[in-house]
């Protein structure tokens, strides 16, 4: 058992349509056929959706967002029309909103890793593959990979997991041609990303994107290169052998397994609200990865 610890009711807005609620999003539609994203301060772990929110996450999410589109825009076109919200939206939707094209969405996480880590280690230390791709021997949690690879995954319902694929698995589901175009795209744009975050002294360890069509061109949507996309590692602490620090949600997973929650994560229980240090720790590492990043002071 997984999902919401409790799932919020949808802000009703007139003239938007309420279509989905994620684990972060909430998505709408406007009068004009055109998608409504609203990032939420909502946290996610271990496939639950916490009862806890962290302050400023959805801006934070958002507001990076809209920098990597921006560092992008050579590579690879975006979904994002307009930043204005709609009228008569919540005045706590500013800096969170995106309005969006309607894209026919490819179903397939599309993930890059330039490091070994997480799920990719798991499959490597049985297998010395990591999505069906041979990898050289004597690799360790947080070693540099050869190059970057391409390492599919299925998209997930709240609750459930992401489940990685084979890239021969991917050209059977969309065709070869847009599995090609994919995987170009997506280490094409994670080496640019890579790069960029290395001058900032940071390591872009994996990250993974999704993409739609408008008419017959391959689109970025979603989030992109957020601490909630992607792995990062400050990179003068990047040492291999061992989990390395990271500018994400580390501390709620660290609580939440730890003992003081109290929270059984092999149980059908719901984990439990975060207590005060462990939220501001997270925010603050969110928006130390923003600063970082794109070396703007947040606000």
């Amino acid at each position: 058992m997984s999902g919401f610890v409790e799932k919020p009711e949808p802000i009703q807005v007139p003239g938007l349509v309420h279509l989905h609620t994620g684990k972060v999003r909430d998505l709408y539609r406007d009068e004009a056929g055109d998608l409504v994203m609203v990032a939420s301060d909502r946290i996610s772990a271990y496939d639950w959706v916490l009862p806890t929110e962290i302050p400023d996450k959805g801006r934070v999410l958002t507001q990076l967002s809209l920098w990597w589109f921006d560092q992008l825009r050579d590579l690879a076109p975006h979904h994002v029309i307009s930043t204005e919200l709609p009228e008569g939206a919540p005045a706590d939707w500013a800096g969170r909103t995106l309005v969006c094209k309607s894209l026919d969405m490819v179903p397939v996480e599309c993930v890059a890793r330039g490091y070994l880590t997480g799920s990719g280690l798991a499959e490597y230390r049985e297998s010395r593959t990591v999505c069906g791709l041979a990898l050289p021997e004597g690799l360790v949690d947080g070693s540099e990979l050869p190059g970057p690879i391409f390492t599919p995954a299925t998209k997930a319902e709240v609750g459930e997991h992401d489940e990685n694929v084979s890239y021969e698995e991917v050209a059977r589901q969309v065709g070869a041609e847009t599995a090609a175009q994919l995987r170009q795209l997506t280490l094409a744009v994670y080496a640019r990303a890579r790069d960029i975050a290395r001058e900032r002294g940071i390591v872009l360890a994996d990250t993974k994107f999704e993409f739609g069509f408008d008419g017959g061109t391959l689109v970025l949507a979603d989030e992109v290169l957020t601490p909630d996309s992607s792995r990062f590692w400050p990179a003068a602490t990047w040492e291999p052998g061992h989990a390395q620090p990271s500018y994400d949600k580390q501390f709620v997973r660290d609580w939440l397994t730890g003992p003081e929650s109290g929270w059984d994560r092999e149980s059908e229980q719901p984990p439990p609200a975060l207590p005060d240090e462990v939220v501001e720790a997270t925010r603050a590492k969110y928006i130390e990865a923003y600063e970082r990043l794109t070396g703007t002071r947040w606000s």
